[in-house]
């Protein structure tokens, strides 16, 4: 079969392809080498480098995103770019443990060979060819600044790197955004699709916490406590049919607005997001391991702080695209934080148990008010006419939602 006859035909709904998913199990090994760098590094230095890594880490993996949106891995060529693409994320992944101490040469020159790919498939993606050149000579610079602090070491490369994440925030505003013309239906699933694998890290990270213990009451229980926090962090995200009414709320947008919603939503917001994995999972990790034990402060604010990060993020993301209310989200996050000191005082049982209660209480008080909100049978909800449509008023579900998040 020739690459003609692989090619995407019509401007029908666009899917994550099988490659596309397969490159995901590789940004899974990336989760997993952050959280146990962190895990070996739960301090304010270690968390830094964490953060920074992820950053510059999941700016390219969000520009293969794009990528694929725009030319779909439909034929030989494009297919082999990606694996391409995908080995050298794997070569990043592995350089993570030492890319302070010795391996960040590796992690920078496989960065600059990731972005290199990334600039050909996008210069035959039918954009314009300047504003092309110019995020590929940025991205370029940015990766500059990650091979000379790799070489560097210490201080002086977390420096440059910090340097090389704010550059990424700032290339969004130095290139031609609506030149990028984003497919909603894909482009929300594919996050979507991060987002589960970075939950299936936290999973693997309780069965990496009881590691060879024995399976007793108290590592079981705990173990059954910390998925249930994950499955409170996968509701918040999914069980609302979020993923659905974000394609609706993205192709509303035009190419400049919904760009820009993109970079705040799924870059910015996703980082927020796997970040809080990270450091749930980090917290989980140990938990599991130590279920009767106390936990030092570090480690129970990462149980508190990765769940209350991931429910402030989501809360941000739904109040962007109007999603729904995200004040009880906000409070749920900051009756998490307060479970801190159970888990110093008690351990993590007592943490994770309160941090599950504190979810179920969210989700019931959101279900409930979606229920006063549902109209009768046969009753137009407030903002509607009797024919269904929008009146304009403030009653309106869309209203409704932006006076809460307001």
């Amino acid at each position: 079969m020739t690459d003609r006859e692989l090619a995407p035909t019509g401007d029908g709904e666009l899917r994550a392809s099988p490659l596309e998913l397969f490159f995901d199990l590789v940004f899974v090994f990336v989760i997993t080498q952050l959280t146990a760098s962190l895990a070996h590094h739960l301090t304010p230095g270690g968390l830094a480098r964490v953060l920074v890594m992820l950053a510059v880490i999941w700016w390219m993996y969000d520009a293969y995103i794009w990528v694929a949106n725009a030319v779909p891995p439909r034929t030989h060529g494009r297919r082999a770019l990606m694996l391409l693409g995908m080995g050298c994320f794997l070569v990043i992944a592995l350089s993570v443990p030492r890319a302070f101490d010795g391996g960040g040469e590796a992690f920078g020159w496989a960065y600059l060979l990731v972005i290199a790919v990334h600039t050909g498939m996008f210069a035959n993606a039918g954009v314009r060819p300047g504003p092309v050149a110019r995020m590929g000579a940025l991205n370029l610079l940015g990766a500059g600044l990650v091979i000379t602090g790799g070489y560097l070491r210490g201080g002086p490369e977390l420096l440059l790197w910090t340097a090389a994440f704010g550059l990424q925030l700032a290339i969004p505003y130095l290139v031609d955004l609506p030149r990028f013309q984003l497919r909603s239906d894909h482009f929300v699933e594919r996050h979507g699709l991060v987002v589960i694998v970075a939950f299936g890290e936290s999973v693997i990270a309780i069965g990496v916490g009881i590691g060879e213990n024995e399976l007793t009451a108290a590592p079981a229980a705990a173990a059954m406590l910390a998925l249930a926090v994950c499955v409170g962090l996968w509701w918040a995200y999914f069980g609302a049919d979020d993923e659905e009414r974000a394609v609706h709320a993205m192709a509303r947008f035009d190419d400049a607005r919904r760009n820009l919603a993109a970079i705040k939503v799924y870059y910015l917001g996703h980082y927020a997001l796997l970040l809080a994995v990270i450091l749930f999972a980090t917290g989980a990790k140990t938990a599991t391991a130590h279920p009767t034990s106390p936990l030092h402060l570090p480690e129970a604010l990462a149980l508190s702080g990765g769940t209350a990060l991931f429910l402030g993020a989501n809360a941000a993301v739904r109040r962007i695209l109007v999603l729904g209310p995200s004040r009880f989200r906000l409070t749920a996050a900051a009756l998490v934080l307060a479970t801190t000191p159970l888990g110093v005082r008690l351990g993590p049982l007592a943490q994770l148990a309160a941090t599950a209660v504190v979810l179920a209480l969210l989700f019931h008080a959101e279900a409930r008010r979606q229920g006063v909100e549902q109209p009768t049978a046969g009753q137009p909800t407030a903002g509607q006419s009797t024919t269904g449509q929008p009146t304009g008023r403030r009653g309106s579900p869309v209203a409704l939602a932006a006076d809460e998040t307001g």
